[in-house]
This record gives structure tokens, C-alpha cells and sequence, in this order.
């Protein structure tokens, strides 16, 4: 008897000790696998939450942020302490208190999930709460909640209670895409944190456990009561006194969000987008809280748009009316051809106009403003960049300076006279200039049905040829035959040489109709070549960004100026004072009412498609565009030109280089002056009445008068 109950207490002892064994490495199996699912600790340290990226114009003003959670990170002293007793008073009153958990409020929510059969989100300290944000799911599982306690003891050991009152801070998410109390803030209040009342911090930390549930602008009268209830709460807890509390029970809540604002430069911050995101990445550049500084003058942003919608808003009208606008005696430049198109039907609801428009330092190349069109929000295409448009007459400055390196001066008589260009199957040609354009009309009939055979006729604006006039004269009134004859006499190639030494990148045609502008050209490439001249001959390309830094302020890039020499500075002189006259006597005189040095060149397409003005000081450079996007013809109705943007281009600048010192371009070396006849072109005669002072390369002045 007593040794089978010796054999049946060893056979106990062995059972207990195995089972103990099993329950022992099932513990340890079971806490391995607890931990596992632990990220350390230390990434608490490292931890970064997403963060906004934000833009900076010129003068460091906040002009964007990029961001997929509407986040900022302050320190914890620069958000209110009303909010912070807030938080501590409705979601963890014993936060200073425990250390990560509070085992009673885990018994007290393990007995009602036991009573209601289903799982209860609260009972977690703002550490946990705080852990589960950072580094756990919110999937409600007792593996997940052991986790979130031991997570909560590691981060109470390692963190003080403001840093984790400052993470929490930053980190909760209160609805409506807002993640941290500033965005919040900002989202339901437009207010800076700083400006929050007690009343409106309350409602912020009312919306933590619900916040599509207590959302004002959602549910008005819940929102209201949790607010009160926060409140309440407070001064239970000896946060808020009886006349605070009733002060702050008395704010109204916000019935609406806040109006988002419209803010200028929106296709500039698309531009900036397009060129760092494909560099950095979607990640880095909406998460990661980069610093980026730019070239872009918001100030004048601003204006410039307003100005132009302005004024486009009124040609619209105009059209709408079936007025015609006030064609300046001046402009004798919009392009036309010997080939005439079908006219076309008018519309019963007349097109919008669209518009675009770009200011860059002449020398640096540092974009101050971009405008891509009237209205971001109705569509986000660039046309100061994205679009390809005919430059029409604005092309022309490549034509002259390919005159001048061929050895004209500004004084050189040059041919604005009928000229009808036939292509014999390899390259176009010019028939003989001396005939008048009643006869070249009859000779280019018996062609005209020929498909072989490609005849090409073209007129001045209004039909009016001058015969020979100076180089000079020929650019100020944008003659067209001038130019044709021009480019035939120093050959497409020479003029497409110039404008790839400019800038221009763009495919260029080998055709006599080069020199009228019928190629297509972005506005920024155009503008940048255009400058060149304008800066001695210098090229620098236009730029957008200065640096970008990350958010610990590291420089990850920074703009390195680079300058190319492409154009002897006396050559690009003559040019420029060439396209002064434009502004001052010519199809650009609009302009001269600024009382200011200004070149520059207006440009109108065929059949009024396309209005340009680019025009430019010793120091900032601006072009605009106006036309339809779908190409719709302005030669019926009001036919708006080139000089017709030039007035609002004048109206813009005006703004612009209001506070820019009126200096005129700097005479380089080897330039030098001499009064001449500007019919003939030869040296003025003392008693000329009309002579004009000329600007030439020293040695190339006419000799006799």
C-alpha cells in the first residue's frame, strides 16, 4: 500500500513538473512571440511622423505646404495649456501618475467587455494610446493590447511625460485628413494654436475618440454636447474655474469649415511638384517635412494675377458683346499669308481667353513669377511652360542678329518689298524681289493647283510695303517682308543657329516662314533665349528653387549659377537697342508709357491665334501670352494683337519694377555713335531735321551722306 503511494506521488510530482515544463516554454514560446511583434524602443527616439513639406517664396514667406496627413510638429510649451489639461483631464487623469498603464482601468474594461460580449476601445493611457498610433495597428486583439502595455512601459521608461505629451500631441489624429493640434486648428478654426480658446481647445480633444462621431460641422448638436462634457470635466478637475466654464460653454462653435483661401502661385507650386517629386520621390517629398525655397516673389504673383484676369475677363466681355477693341496705329505686325482659310462661323457662346505669364531676373535666370493660365482649379495646364505656341513676330529678334553677325548695322537698308518664294522640291526659293505684287500674284496662278509645286506669298500687315528701308526701321514696325527677305539673304540655318546659341531647343523648320514665327515654342524658352540679349549675350537658364533642405535643415540641393557666353556683347547690344525702339516708336509703344529703358518685341500669329509681348529691363525680363487653347481664330470680331498684350503687360510691370532703379542697358566696349538719316541710312547731314543717333561696332558706320 505504501509503496503505491509512493509510486502514485512520484507519477504526480513527474505530471505537475512536465506540465509546469510545457506551461514554461508555452510562456516562453508565448513572450517570444509577444515581443517579437515589439518594435525597440530607441525607434521612439528616431521616430518621425509624416511631416509637411513646406515652400518658401523669396523672402521666406510660407506660400505652400505638400503633406498626405495635414501635420505640423511644435514643441509641446507652444501649444496651449488649456489644451494640454484638456487631454489629461478626459483621456488619462493619471497620466503624471502611472507609469505607461492603469490596471485598474484594464479590469475595469476586461468586466464590461466580459458583461457585453464585444471588445471596448477605451481604458488605454495616452502612452498606450500613443503606442498604438506609432507603432501598432488598431485592430482590437488581446495579443495587440499586451503588446500596446508592455510598448507603453518601455516608452514611460524612456521618455519623460511632457516628450510623451508632446508626441501625443502632434500625433493624434482628429479628423478631416488633421493629424496634431495645429493642423487641427487650423482645419476646424483657421487659427494658429496660440489663438485657441478654452471653449475651442475643449472641442479639439473632444473629437479624439470619435472624430467623425462629434465632428461640428457634421453633427453641430453632439459635437456641442461632448465639448461640454470636456468642459465639465475640467472643472471637476480644477482645471477651469465656475466663470471659465461659463465663458467657455457660451462660444459658439464653427458652423462651416473654413473657406479654403485661394492662394496665388498655384502653377508654380504644380511646377516645383513636377520637377522634385520624380528627384526625391512621393515619399519624401510630401512626408518628410523638406524646406524648399524658391525664386518666386509671391507679392508680385499676386498682383500680376489679378491684373490679367482682370483684363481678360474684359476682352472676354468684349467678345461676348460682338465689340471690336481700339487697334493700336502702332502695330503693323500680326503675320498673314498668301494662302487664305476658310472663314470661320462664329461661336453662339464666345470662347474664354486664356493667358500666361513669366517674370525672371535678366542676369541670375531666378523666376519671380508664373502664371499658367486663369484659373489653377479649372485646369492645371502650364501654358507658361507645358504649352507649345506659334511666337509669331517675337521670333524675329533671332532673324536680326543673325543680320548682324552676317555684318548689317542697324543703319543697313534692307528689302521691304513683294516677294514670292517657290519650293523646287529640295529648298525654297525667292522669284525676282523687283517685281510689285500685282504681278507676282499673276505669276504664282498657273502654280496654284499644282500639287507638285509650292508657292508661298507674303504680305505685310495691311498690305503696305515701304521698298527699302533701315534694319532698324524694319524690326521697330515688325515688318514682315523685311523679315523673309532677311532670312533668305543669311539662310534659315544662320537664324537657327542663333536661336539654339539663345536657348532654343525646340524643332525649327528650314524655311523662309521661320522669320514669322511659325514654329511652336514653349513661353520659359522663349523668354530665357529672348534674355540672353538682354545680358550681353550671356545665357542662364531660368530657375526655380534655391535649395531644398530636410527637415533637420541639411542642404539636399542648392541652385549653382551657371552663365554661357553665346553672343558678342556689341552684337547683343545693337540688338537690344534695336528692340528699345520697338517700345518706344513701334507695334510695342504702349509700353513707353512706363517712361522706362525697356526692349522688346510684341508678336501676333496668323490669323490672330496667338498675342505675345515679351520685353525686358537691364534687370527683369517678363513675357505674355494670350489666345485659346483650342487655336480658335481672333481675325473676325476683335482682333486682338500683339500690342493689345503689351497694354497688359504694361499694366502689370508698371507694379513690378515700381521700385527697380530706371537704369538703361550698359554700353559694352567697341560701341560707338553716329547721327544718321534714318530714311537713308547714310550720316546725317547737319541740317537733317530727323536724324537719329545710332548705335554701331566701332568701324561699321557709314562713311558717306
Amino acid at each position: 500500500m505504501a509503496r503505491k503511494h509512493f509510486f502514485f506521488s512520484k507519477f504526480f510530482i513527474g505530471t505537475v513538473l512536465t506540465v509546469l515544463f510545457a506551461a514554461m516554454i508555452g510562456l516562453a514560446v508565448f513572450m517570444h512571440y509577444i515581443f517579437s511583434g515589439l518594435p525597440p524602443v530607441y525607434e521612439m527616439e528616431e521616430y518621425t511622423p509624416s511631416l509637411t513639406t513646406k515652400v518658401y517664396d523669396r523672402n521666406n514667406q510660407l506660400i505652400h505646404e505638400f503633406s498626405i496627413e495635414k501635420r505640423s510638429m511644435v514643441p509641446l510649451e507652444d501649444i496651449p495649456v488649456d489644451l494640454q489639461n484638456a487631454v489629461v483631464a478626459m483621456e488619462d487623469r493619471n497620466f503624471f501618475q502611472h507609469a505607461g498603464f492603469s490596471a485598474r482601468g484594464i479590469l475595469r474594461a476586461l468586466l464590461h467587455d466580459l458583461i457585453t460580449g464585444r471588445a471596448k476601445q477605451g481604458a488605454s493611457t495616452l502612452t498606450q494610446q500613443l503606442s498604438r498610433g506609432v507603432f501598432l495597428s488598431q485592430e482590437k486583439k488581446l495579443i495587440r493590447k499586451i503588446r500596446e502595455i508592455i510598448l507603453a512601459i518601455q516608452i514611460e521608461h524612456k521618455f519623460s511625460k511632457p516628450e510623451i505629451l508632446q508626441l501625443y500631441l502632434n500625433e493624434i489624429y482628429l479628423g478631416s485628413g488633421a493629424y496634431g493640434v495645429k493642423s487641427a486648428a487650423k482645419k476646424y478654426f483657421d487659427k494658429d494654436l496660440s489663438e485657441l480658446t478654452p471653449g475651442e481647445s475643449a472641442m479639439l480633444v473632444g473629437l479624439i475618440p470619435a472624430p467623425g462621431r462629434y465632428n461640428p460641422f457634421v453633427n453641430p448638436n453632439l459635437a456641442l454636447r461632448r465639448r461640454n462634457l470636456v468642459l465639465d470635466v475640467m472643472h471637476e478637475q480644477g482645471y477651469l474655474n465656475k466663470d471659465e466654464l461659463a465663458r467657455a460653454k457660451q462660444e459658439v462653435l464653427p458652423a462651416e469649415p473654413p473657406a479654403p483661401e485661394k492662394k496665388p502661385g498655384q502653377y508654380f507650386i504644380e511646377h516645383i511638384r513636377r520637377i522634385l517629386e520624380p528627384k526625391y520621390g512621393m515619399d519624401v517629398l510630401w512626408k518628410a517635412g523638406l524646406n524648399i525655397y524658391t525664386t518666386i516673389d509671391i507679392e508680385q504673383q499676386a498682383l500680376a494675377e489679378e491684373i490679367m484676369n482682370k483684363k481678360l475677363q474684359e476682352y472676354d466681355e468684349q467678345v461676348a458683346k460682338g465689340l471690336g477693341i481700339e487697334i493700336d496705329p502702332n502695330d503693323a505686325e500680326a503675320d498673314t499669308s498668301a494662302v487664305s482659310e476658310e472663314e470661320q462661323t462664329p461661336q453662339e457662346t464666345a470662347p474664354r481667353l486664356q493667358g500666361a505669364f513669366l517674370v525672371r531676373d535678366v542676369k541670375s535666370g531666378a523666376v519671380r513669377v508664373m502664371i499658367g493660365g486663369r484659373d489653377f482649379t479649372e485646369s492645371k495646364f502650364n501654358r507658361a511652360t507645358q504649352a507649345h505656341r506659334q511666337p509669331g513676330s517675337s521670333f524675329k529678334p533671332y532673324v536680326w542678329m543673325a543680320a548682324l553677325q552676317k555684318g548689317y548695322t542697324p543703319a543697313t537698308l534692307v528689302k521691304d518689298l513683294p516677294t514670292m518664294f517657290f519650293h523646287d522640291g529640295t529648298n525654297w526659293r525667292a522669284f525676282d524681289e523687283n517685281s510689285d505684287l500685282y504681278s507676282l500674284d499673276l505669276a504664282r496662278q498657273p502654280f496654284i493647283a499644282s500639287r507638285d509645286f509650292n508657292v508661298w506669298v507674303p504680305r505685310n500687315y495691311g498690305g503696305r510695303s515701304d521698298g527699302w528701308i533701315t534694319l532698324r526701321r524694319g524690326l521697330e514696325k515688325s515688318k514682315n517682308l523685311v523679315a523673309v527677305n532677311l532670312i533668305d539673304a543669311v539662310s534659315p540655318q544662320a537664324v537657327i543657329r542663333v536661336a539654339r546659341k539663345a536657348g532654343i531647343t525646340a524643332k525649327l523648320p528650314r524655311v523662309p516662314a521661320l522669320a514669322l514665327g511659325v514654329s511652336v515654342l514653349e513661353m520659359d524658352e522663349h523668354l530665357a533665349a529672348l534674355t540672353t540679349f538682354a545680358n550681353g549675350g550671356i545665357h542662364t537658364d531660368n530657375y526655380f528653387i534655391e535649395r531644398v533642405e530636410d527637415a533637420n535643415g541639411r542642404i539636399l540641393e542648392q541652385h549653382v549659377p551657371t552663365e554661357t557666353a553665346e553672343f558678342d556683347p556689341q552684337h547683343a547690344y545693337l540688338l537690344i537697342n534695336m528692340m528699345k525702339g520697338v517700345t518706344q516708336r513701334g507695334s510695342g509703344a504702349y509700353v513707353n508709357r512706363l517712361g522706362r529703358n525697356i526692349a522688346g518685341k510684341t508678336g501676333t500669329t496668323q490669323s490672330h491665334r496667338d498675342m505675345w509681348f515679351i520685353g525686358m529691363t537691364p534687370h527683369t525680363a517678363a513675357a505674355a501670352w494670350m489666345g485659346y487653347d483650342d487655336d480658335t481664330s481672333h481675325e473676325n470680331g476683335a482682333r486682338f494683337t500683339g500690342s493689345t498684350t503689351a497694354r497688359w503687360w504694361t499694366e502689370i510691370m508698371e507694379k513690378i519694377l515700381q521700385d527697380e532703379p530706371n537704369d538703361d542697358f550698359a554700353v559694352p566696349e567697341g560701341i560707338s555713335f553716329a547721327y544718321i538719316n534714318p530714311t537713308t541710312g547714310k550720316l546725317a547731314m547737319p541740317t537733317d531735321r530727323n536724324k537719329f543717333l545710332e548705335a554701331f561696332i566701332s568701324g561699321t558706320e557709314p562713311e558717306s551722306f
